[in-house]
């Protein structure tokens, strides 16, 4: 196993990628701590123990620096120094046209999808970095480059993480810390799911491969970026979206969506 002997956490594990993530981390050999603001993240540590690895689970908010630094303490305290870190926690809720969007609504979606990982990362990277040893991975999103219609936080959210991915590589490279982005495009979550069936259409319609992302494929990245073998890969920021990025097309408005669907 690949990950054997390696203690994990995830952020963000209740649901979706970061859940996907975590059983694929625990598949292969890590232990693995989860945490989310929903209290369905304890039914992940409970397949984790399933699958016959050590598993713990913390509630809080990654906005939250106290309760980020006493969480990831009593994570640390029933598994130890966390050696992978996923940070995966955020919110996508936030819509409307920048004109109309609340300073407050902003300052949230920044909060929660920047600072927290910002918070979790500072968390644990102390013994990291006396262990010499370490992997980092932030799960960003194509909108960091290419913005999105009516989601201005979220696309400046997704687009702070990489200059914090570049940051933390250059100050700690050099103690045999990894940290890199990944950007999924569109995936197939449950929150995903329930979007409008005209804006998902579209989206397989601007993506060469035709058709979503699964969420499995998004972990298997994520578990091998975790590996000693992937050590060299530092401060990349990795798109996994079917090649969509290769379009200069925004999911925008409506009428956008009807003229991408029908010229498809």
């Amino acid at each position: 196993m690949r990950l054997g002997g390696k203690i994990a956490l995830v952020t963000g594990a209740a649901r979706g990628i970061g859940r996907a993530t975590a059983l694929m981390l625990a598949s292969d050999g890590a232990d693995v701590a989860v945490t989310d603001v929903l209290p369905e993240v304890e039914d992940t540590a409970a397949q984790i123990r399933q699958m016959g690895r050590r598993a713990a689970a913390e509630t809080f908010d990654v906005a939250d620096t106290n309760g980020v630094r006493d969480g990831v303490a009593k994570l640390r305290a029933a598994l130890g120094d966390i050696d992978v870190l996923v940070s995966g926690a955020a919110i996508v809720t936030n819509i409307a046209p920048f004109t109309k969007m609340s300073a407050e609504s902003w300052q949230r979606e920044l909060s929660v999808n920047l600072t927290g990982a910002f918070n979790v990362i500072q968390a644990v990277i102390g013994p990291m970095i006396e262990r010499r040893w370490g992997r980092i991975v932030v799960i960003s999103s194509g909108a960091a480059h290419g913005g999105l219609h009516h989601q201005a936080a979220y696309a400046a959210s997704k687009a702070g993480l990489i200059g914090l991915v570049q940051t933390i590589t250059l100050e700690h490279g050099r103690h045999g810390i990894s940290c890199n982005a990944v950007l999924p495009g569109l995936i197939e979550t449950e929150l995903v799911g329930m979007m409008p069936a005209e804006i998902r259409a579209a989206s397989m319609a601007s993506t060469p491969a035709r058709r979503l992302g699964r969420m499995a494929e998004v972990a298997s990245l994520i578990a091998f970026l975790a590996t000693e073998e992937a050590g060299f890969i530092n401060g990349a920021e990795i798109d996994i979206d079917g090649g969509m990025r290769l379009n200069t097309g925004s999911l925008g408005s409506r009428k956008e969506v009807r003229d991408r669907t029908e010229g498809s």
